[in-house]
């Protein structure tokens, strides 16, 4: 084992550190991935300014894909190693570095640059993060075995703080001066402070073992391999819609609406990844199979009406489909997320979410870059029906191999 033990001996003021530490780090969480898709509602405007077109848009956003797929592959099992800590703050650091990057270098290159580094980040933070609160939570509660708390809370933190990243720097950019800095200016400050608050948060890895007790990287439990496919395929599919709204959403809503306000345009990813959020705390009591059960029925809905708003352009219709696709994806991810923590080896519990979060980020990019090219010979709602058909096929097919190899579980 690599994680320290506590017991209800444990003294009351260690627990209650760990407790601190769990909502520091599910902050911390929270505002780096929130950070990630900060620029979505900004990117008409850069589109506006330099001449580039869905394309390029798309390259943009997908620099962040590649930095994280990247980062997950080869840093995302560190922490089993090294400790969660000391890959958490590392992960805040180069965030900070990136919006730096973003603030000072606005071209096209820069916005590459930075959000190459935006994904490094991301990568260190994301299944090291989702790592960690377990760790921290069943220390700083350890009568409470078996609780789905910290599962949710990560899932909320990630698909959450994706949401308020488009609404906290679309209301910037609508209400503040300077809308291609401040919002950069903004999350700098908020995760330089919960870089302290990281730093006083208790270590939960023993790093004292010797290199040749370190855990596998990527180890399963036995018979569990289709477990770990299927949910990585369900993980691919439900970020592939996410990947669309962040990278392509707002100009969907710029272009066919007709709508130019920066806030209004960041509303149709926030609103997919808040409901996304919002669907996983209400089925939250729900075991795992009707949950799963309940995002595969939402999702391809979703997904289909999202089709019908671009041939009868209302925003309201538009946002209603978002919702719906967002909280059927959500569902998705969250069992996907813990199907995988299941059957991951307890001692390379990160990188096995590591894994299964390269593939994740790999939906979010490459269906977005291959939709962007598309409908540059295409029209834009016939493509978005092909989209759903493909995207709502796999996802059926993907829980229905979970679902065959696993039981009900309480």
């Amino acid at each position: 084992m690599t994680t320290t033990t506590l017991t209800t001996a444990t003294p009351r003021s260690l627990r209650n550190r760990h407790a601190f530490g769990f909502w520091s780090v599910a902050v911390a969480f929270l505002s780096l991935m929130a950070f990630g898709t900060a620029p979505t509602p900004l990117w008409p405007l850069y589109q506006a300014r330099d001449h580039f077109g869905p394309t390029e848009v798309t390259i943009a956003f997908a620099a962040m894909v590649i930095g994280a797929a990247v980062s997950f592959r080869l840093l995302g099992h560190l922490s089993d190693r090294l400790g969660r800590r000391r890959i958490i703050v590392p992960a805040l650091a180069v965030g900070i570095v990136s919006a730096v990057v973003l603030a000072i270098w606005p071209d096209l290159p820069g916005l590459i640059v930075g959000r190459l580094i935006t994904g490094v980040a991301v990568g260190l933070m994301a299944s090291t993060a989702t790592a960690y609160l377990t760790d921290l939570y069943q220390e700083a509660y350890p009568d409470r075995g078996g609780s789905q708390v910290p599962a949710l809370v990560a899932s909320v933190a990630n698909l959450g703080g994706l949401a308020l990243g488009p609404i906290v720097s679309g209301a910037l950019a609508e209400w503040v001066p300077a809308p291609l800095v401040t919002s950069y200016v903004v999350f700098t400050a908020a995760m330089a402070v919960l870089l302290l608050l990281v730093l006083a948060t208790p270590e939960t890895v023993d790093r004292e073992l010797r290199a040749e007790d370190w855990p596998d990287r990527f180890a399963l439990r036995p018979g569990l391999h289709p477990v770990f496919a299927a949910a990585a395929s369900t993980g691919f599919f439900a970020f592939a819609l996410m990947g669309l709204f962040s990278s392509l959403g707002a100009i969907m809503v710029r272009g066919e609406l007709g709508i130019t306000s920066t806030f209004v345009v960041g509303l149709a990813p926030f609103t997919a990844f808040a409901a996304s959020a919002a669907a996983q705390l209400a089925l939250g009591k729900l075991d795992q199979r009707p949950q799963i059960l309940v995002g595969t029925a939402v999702f391809p809905i979703g997904l289909a009406l999202t089709a019908i708003a671009l041939y009868h352009p209302a925003l309201w219709f538009f946002l209603l489909a978002v919702a719906l696709s967002g909280a059927g994806a959500g569902v998705l991810f969250k069992g996907a997320v813990t199907q995988s923590a299941i059957a991951a080896h307890p001692a390379s519990r990160a990188g096995v979410l590591a894994a299964f979060f390269v593939v994740a980020y790999a939906g979010m990019g490459l269906p977005s870059i291959a939709f962007s090219i598309v409908i540059r010979h295409a029209a834009l709602a016939p493509t978005m029906i092909w989209f759903a058909l493909v995207l709502s096929a796999g996802a059926i097919a993907s829980v229905a191999i979970v679902l065959r190899h696993t039981r009900p579980r309480r």
